[in-house]
C-alpha cells in the first residue's frame, strides 16, 4: 500500500499544505506571466524519439513557434519533449511544467523555463490559464484527463473558449464514435459540445486554425499575429 495518498491525507489542520499550494500558485504566476500567447501541447510521455508521431509533434510546435506562439507542456519525455524541442528550434519560449510523482518523471532538456509542481491541480491551472489553444496528441489516461477537464471548463464557462484540437483522426476515432453513439445517444452530452473539438491530421492545418481563432478572438491589448 502506498504510504501517503496526497488527497486522502489532506486535513484542514495541516495548514502547511495550504501554504505550499499558495506558494506553487505564486511561483507559477510569476514564472509564466509573460508567456502569452501560448499553446499547450499534451500527449503520451511514453513516445520514443524515433516514432513518427514524435517528429509530427516537434513539427507542430515548431510551426506554432514560427507563427509567434510560445509552447507549454507537462515538461516530461515523449510528446512533451518533442513539443519543447520544436519550440526551441523556432526560438520561442518553451515552458515545461513538471510534476513530482512516486515514479519520478524526468524533465526533458528542451524546456528553457521549467517549473516542478507537487500538486496536479496547480499544474493544471497553469497549463490552462495561459493557453491560447490546446493541442491534444495521442496519449493515455493523463491525456484523456486533461482533454475532458478542459472541455468541461469551457462547457461550464469557467474559462474563455479556445480551440481544443485533436491530432490524428485515426487515433481519436473510437473515442469520438463512442461519444456520439453512446454518450450523446443517451442524452448525457449535447450536440453543441462537439463544436468544442476540432480534429486535424496536418500540422499546418493546426497552426492555421490556431492563428485564425487568435486573430479573431485575441485578448484585449494583445497584438494580433500576422496571418
Amino acid at each position: 500500500m502506498h504510504d501517503e495518498y496526497e488527497i486522502n491525507e489532506l486535513a484542514k489542520e495541516e495548514s502547511w499544505r495550504m501554504f505550499r499550494i499558495i506558494g506553487e500558485l505564486v511561483e507559477g504566476f510569476d514564472s509564466l506571466a509573460d508567456i502569452e500567447p501560448a499553446v499547450t501541447i499534451y500527449g503520451s510521455a511514453r513516445l520514443q524519439p524515433d516514432d513518427e508521431l514524435y517528429k509530427q509533434t516537434e513539427e507542430i510546435a515548431h510551426l506554432l513557434g514560427k507563427a509567434g506562439f510560445n509552447i507549454m507542456t507537462g515538461g516530461g519525455p515523449g510528446v512533451m519533449e518533442a513539443a519543447n524541442k520544436g519550440a526551441r528550434r523556432a526560438g520561442v519560449t518553451s515552458a515545461g511544467l513538471n510534476i513530482r510523482l512516486p515514479q519520478e518523471q524526468v524533465g526533458n532538456d528542451y524546456a528553457d523555463r521549467s517549473i516542478t509542481f507537487h500538486h496536479f491541480f496547480v499544474r493544471k491551472v497553469m497549463l490552462v490559464k495561459y493557453a491560447t489553444a490546446f493541442v491534444i496528441m495521442p496519449g493515455g489516461l493523463g491525456t484523456l484527463d486533461e482533454l475532458t477537464e478542459v472541455l468541461t471548463l469551457i462547457q461550464t464557462e469557467k474559462i474563455r473558449p479556445f480551440p481544443v484540437i485533436l491530432f490524428s483522426s485515426e487515433y481519436w476515432h473510437g473515442l469520438l464514435e463512442w461519444l456520439k453513439g453512446t454518450v450523446l445517444a443517451c442524452g448525457s452530452i449535447s450536440e453543441e459540445d462537439f463544436d468544442l473539438l476540432r480534429v486535424f491530421d496536418s500540422p499546418r492545418k493546426i497552426v492555421g486554425a490556431v492563428e485564425k481563432w487568435y486573430n479573431k478572438h485575441q485578448v484585449t491589448g494583445k497584438k494580433a499575429l500576422q496571418a
